[in-house]
């Protein structure tokens, strides 16, 4: 509603915001004699109840002598605006209003603006404001939550830091008050504030924006609050923050750049803000995959990769399918990156195996224990990477060089089968046949041929894409192990190297590296002997269930059993059973002849 002046000698005031019925009886009784403008909006008022309260006023009359300049004046610059400044006014005319969590922020800072200190009236409206934010917004989690979102337009960063204070404190005390109720009535009945979700405050937080966001987890850490709350609170975060992403494409180019942008703070925030503890895996590559589509700092990648190298033989085969972004790359997959965090995860097992080496000498109980964890980690390892090498060998975009990279990193300890790394190498060459013979011949050579599978062995005898040589390294092989079987020597490799295992126990401290190698070659070993037994009690049983149903077929039982008897022979040591398989050896050995090209899986 406007406000006029009824004296003729003046000219019409402009009308002001206010609506009040009680100010507008004071202006329509007194006229005012001072204009004060606001972001463009004048306020007539009276010089006297703003001068008895507001010291920037009163400066403000005592430095302009002439008083046909200060009934004139503009305020720059002003906290809240308008809105704000008619709340302050309000309150230097005496009129009741509520001050409440949404605008106690902006009347405290247009109350310091306009100096309303106790220096000049008692319980001014400084410490209005900060009766209601120590005694209602800093006692509540959700009104202190709200109190900082306000702030953000505002800037006041010694309220918005006892705000921050505030809610990590309440936080540990909702924490807490949590664990005494689920003492008191049980984990399961426990009553919680708002609903069943212990960590109700999680939702509120994600109105923050992420500068005051990082600010309050940092708090929070600080003050004790549990890791997997924290944890929660970011993945809850970075859901609601990044979950417009895929609309990005439809919006104008600027739009999609200020929406990236404001994207890549947050994801590099959150990375930033990680605790110590285990992240959720799908949480790290998802948040890995985000920060590749939208350019994140390469640091903020290299520790997403390096905390998913720290659990890396619990990953899954979709996790590492990590698609390329960009167009122009030569490859579906980004396996750069999966090299990188294999690199990290091999990183983190040597230094693993070097502590070892460091506390071997006074626990070696605990060396032993920690050596087959790690060794335990790699052969995992292991068996991921080759489903992924199966994978992406198809790609006939995806380079050999990158494909052998992959292959080469993971030491020979890593597998104790090679079928895997067969079949990837396989689908390879299916993959891209226009390789040389020299580069089929420079990927076969990382299959051990020793470690194959009957089964992958006599695929590969028949194998057209493999060149002639791999096939005669797969015969060979074989030969030698039909060998050994009939024979009963394959207990020798393990045996020797116990031996070698045994003295070297007196080596002095410069040779405890060989030791360790030759401790890994043992276990490799053991663990390849204890998949072949496993295979001859596969055949065992189907060769009870083939007498039990007397099919008739006598050639073909006599062969699956002269061979099982020669293979048990490496364990059992009968005399009868080794009689059997010397003559079958004629039999077995007639079986390497090649035949057309079969898919092995």
């Amino acid at each position: 509603m406007g406000i006029s002046d009824d004296s003729p000698q003046s000219t019409p005031a402009p009308p002001t915001s206010f609506s009040n019925p009680f100010t507008t009886r004071i202006f329509s009784d007194v006229a005012g004699d001072i204009t004060i403008v606001v972001d463009g909006e004048p306020f007539l008022l009276h010089k006297f109840p703003l001068v008895a309260r507001c010291g920037k006023i009163r400066k403000m009359a005592a430095e302009m002598k002439d008083s046909s300049k200060l009934s004139h004046t503009e305020l720059r610059d002003f906290p809240g605006g308008p809105k704000t400044f008619e709340l302050a006014m309000k309150f230097c005319y005496g009129i009741n209003f509520e001050i409440t969590v949404s605008n106690v922020v902006a009347l405290r800072c247009a109350a310091g603006y306009l100096e309303m200190t106790e220096d000049y009236k008692e319980e001014n409206l400084i410490a209005r404001a900060e009766t209601y934010l120590e005694q209602v917004a800093f006692r509540s989690l959700d009104k202190s939550v709200e109190v900082l979102c306000s702030c953000e337009t505002l800037h006041p960063q010694d309220i918005a830091e006892r705000c921050v204070e505030a809610i990590a404190v309440n936080a540990c005390r909702e924490q807490l008050v949590l664990g005494l109720s689920r003492l008191n009535r049980g984990s399961e009945s426990a009553e919680l504030k708002r609903g069943d979700c212990p960590e109700w405050w999680i939702q509120d937080l994600s109105a923050l924006r992420i500068d005051y966001y990082a600010r309050v987890v940092s708090a929070m850490a600080r003050t004790g609050l549990r890791s997997e709350s924290i944890i929660t609170s970011l993945m809850h975060y970075a859901q609601e923050s990044l979950k417009g992403m895929r609309n990005c494409q439809e919006r104008t180019k600027l739009d999609s750049g200020t929406i990236q942008n404001e994207q890549r703070n947050v994801v590099e925030a959150i990375v930033s803000l990680f605790p110590n503890d285990k992240v959720p895996l799908s949480f790290l590559f998802g948040m890995l995959r985000v920060g590749i589509t939208i350019d994140v700092a390469i640091s903020c990648r290299l520790e997403l990769e390096r905390r998913i190298a720290q659990h890396l033989e619990t990953v899954s085969l979709d996790d590492l399918l990590i698609p390329v972004v960009q167009s122009g790359d030569d490859s579906m997959y980004d396996v750069d990156t999966v090299h990188r965090i294999l690199v990290c995860f091999l990183k983190r097992i040597e230094e693993e195996e070097e502590y070892d080496e460091d506390e071997c000498c006074c626990e070696n109980e605990t060396e032993s224990l920690i050596g087959s964890t790690c060794h335990g980690s790699l052969l995992k390892v292991g068996r991921i990477m080759d489903a992924y090498l199966a994978e992406i060998a198809p790609d006939p975009c995806l380079s050999l060089h990158r494909f052998t990279a992959l292959m080469e990193i993971l030491p020979d300890y890593a597998r104790v089968m090679d079928d895997g790394l067969y079949r990837a190498i396989d689908m390879f060459l299916k993959g891209h046949p226009s390789l040389t013979e020299q580069e089929c011949k420079s990927l076969c050579k990382f299959i051990d041929t020793e470690k194959l599978s009957q089964e992958a062995c006599s695929h590969a005898a028949q194998n057209d894409r493999l060149p002639v040589q791999m096939v005669v390294r797969v015969l060979y092989s074989e030969q030698l192990r039909l060998k050994k079987v009939m024979s009963g020597e394959s207990g020798e490799g393990i045996l020797l190297s116990s031996q070698k295992l045994s003295n070297g126990a007196v080596s002095p401290r410069d040779t405890y590296a060989s030791l360790r190698r030759e401790n890994r070659e043992l276990k490799l070993e053991i663990s390849r002997v204890r998949v072949r037994l496993s295979e001859l009690e596969k055949e065992q049983v189907l060769m009870k269930q083939g007498m039990m149903d007397k099919s008739g077929h006598s050639g073909t039982l006599l062969t699956s059993l002269s061979k099982g008897i020669g293979r048990i022979s490496i364990f059992g040591g009968e005399e009868k059973r080794r009689k059997a398989s010397r003559k079958s050896r004629s039999r077995l050995e007639s079986k390497t002849g090649r035949s057309g090209t079969e898919s092995m899986f």
